[in-house]
């Protein structure tokens, strides 16, 4: 790994974070497009820079979150199921998980058909006050999540369509995504980090640091052009591109 690639894989994370796409999918992809072998620090690289584009959200939405208790509740609710199921199979995610490109390409190509299957399903719905959500549908959103420790099934898809099950309008699904993020994202670091013993060298350092600033400012300009995307359209174009992405990669790197 060198400068280039970490600016390269950071500014994937940023573009892919919030677009029900799979950050993870997209940056495992790009380290075989640029030979980035998967090593326990390029696990923990990818890992690390989702946490300069949950940044983004904090920055865009501080005064939403703000001595706003109903919400943080409902967001900590939704918290819960991920905790649980990252802190149980964290060897196991990140061992089997992460870097292995036949899982992430089959969520990919499934979660493709997912999206594509509930835009048909779901009408759109007129609830948005995420601080009204009870407990059941927080959890509902949660345990959608959940599934999203799976590389390429995408945390943004998962908890949008967890949101759109629980009676949210898509709008509303988005930003609880966001939200969502931001207890989810910090808890995946500052575990990595702990388990990783802060054993990274000073020039291992200095990459993390690059990828955390290159994935906060790319991710500002994704999430506002996102909410105005959703605002028009619907999820359809990203599960075809998740279905054609994951079977050119397929054809390409495991024929």
């Amino acid at each position: 790994m060198d400068y280039l690639n970490a600016i390269i894989l950071s500014i994937v994370e940023g573009a892919t974070e919030f677009l029900p796409i799979s950050s993870t999918g997209h940056l495992v992809l790009a380290s075989k497009v640029l030979n980035i072998p998967q090593t326990n620090f390029i696990k923990s690289f990818e890992i690390f820079i989702q946490l300069g584009a949950i940044l983004a959200v904090v920055f865009l939405y501080w005064q939403k979150l703000i001595y706003n208790f109903k919400l943080w509740k409902n967001i900590l609710i939704a918290f819960i199921p991920t905790a649980i199921v990252g802190l149980a199979f964290y060897e196991i995610i990140k061992n089997y998980f992460i870097g292995n490109l036949q899982i992430t390409l089959l969520a990919l190509f499934l979660g493709g058909l997912i999206l594509i299957f509930v835009d048909k399903l779901l009408k759109e719905k007129d609830f948005d006050s995420l601080e009204k959500l009870t407990v059941k549908q927080s959890l509902l959103i949660g345990l959608a999540q959940s599934v999203s420790v799976i590389p390429g099934v995408s945390r943004a898809a998962a908890t949008i369509i967890g949101g759109q099950f629980a009676g949210l309008s898509k709008k509303a699904a988005l930003e609880f995504s966001f939200l969502l993020a931001i207890p989810t994202m910090f808890a995946a670091t500052g575990l990595d980090v702990i388990k990783s013993n802060f054993n990274f060298s000073l020039t291992e350092w200095s990459y993390l640091f690059i990828g955390f600033i290159g994935s906060f400012i790319t991710a500002l300009f994704v999430i506002k052009w996102f909410i105005k995307f959703v605002e028009k359209n619907n999820f359809f174009i990203f599960g075809v591109y998740r279905i054609i992405l994951s079977i050119l990669f397929w054809f390409t790197f495991l024929r």
